[in-house]
């Protein structure tokens, strides 16, 4: 009887936390967050009064894919951020499972590469679990609405992660034309590519 206890209590909680990293989608509320920065201040979606929406980027220093994006998702604040869609960049990865994404290394990177955007600190991985984040980079596109801040979009930002493609299909510069628009973005989901978010083992 203990034993059946026992395998329905692991069971249940094995269902809790798969329940907790569910990624969201679109139509989802997109949690709020208070996170530092690599400036040492901290950021929330307050932070951005006259935003209209944001890009919320799970990114990292050490991820051959994230690395590959780098430009692309510092391209997509110089062009977005100024229509109202600044990108916001978090770390989802533990130091303690990747020291290269630590956060001194993370303030070294974002001043070395100039980003324009703020790099976050996810400690204890709490957004990355709130927003289901999977891979590096995943992203989730955010507007501002009388309902709150609701998710547009999850997925990739192109078709294109070995940055090969001649014609890329640039979904989140796709979305976020559509949310200019005043339309519902034809593509909400598309599959991330890229390294998986790295977790200290439990002890």
């Amino acid at each position: 009887m203990k034993k059946i206890i026992l395998l329905l209590v692991l069971a249940f909680s094995a269902f809790i936390a798969q329940a907790q990293t569910a990624t969201l989608k679109a139509g989802d509320t997109a949690p709020d967050f208070k996170l530092k920065n690599v400036n040492n201040k901290e950021v929330s979606f307050a932070s951005f009064p006259k935003a209209k929406g944001f890009i919320v980027v799970f990114t990292c220093n050490t991820c051959p894919y994230a690395v590959g994006y780098e430009q692309r998702i510092i391209d997509l604040d110089k062009k977005f951020s100024s229509q109202g869609y600044p990108v916001i960049a978090i770390n989802p990865n533990d130091p303690e499972a990747s020291k290269a994404d630590a956060f001194d290394k993370m303030q070294d990177l974002a001043k070395q590469k100039k980003y324009p955007f703020p790099y976050l600190f996810d400690a204890g991985q709490k957004v990355t679990d709130a927003y289901g984040a999977k891979h590096t980079p995943h992203i989730f596109i955010v507007s501002k609405t009388s309902k709150g801040n609701v998710i547009e979009y999850v997925g990739a930002i192109d078709n294109d992660p070995e940055g090969t493609k001649a014609e890329k299909i640039k979904y989140a510069e796709d979305v976020i034309a559509a949310l200019k628009s005043n339309q519902k973005p034809a593509v909400t989901q598309t599959k991330e590519i890229g390294c998986s978010v790295k977790r200290k083992a439990k002890a």
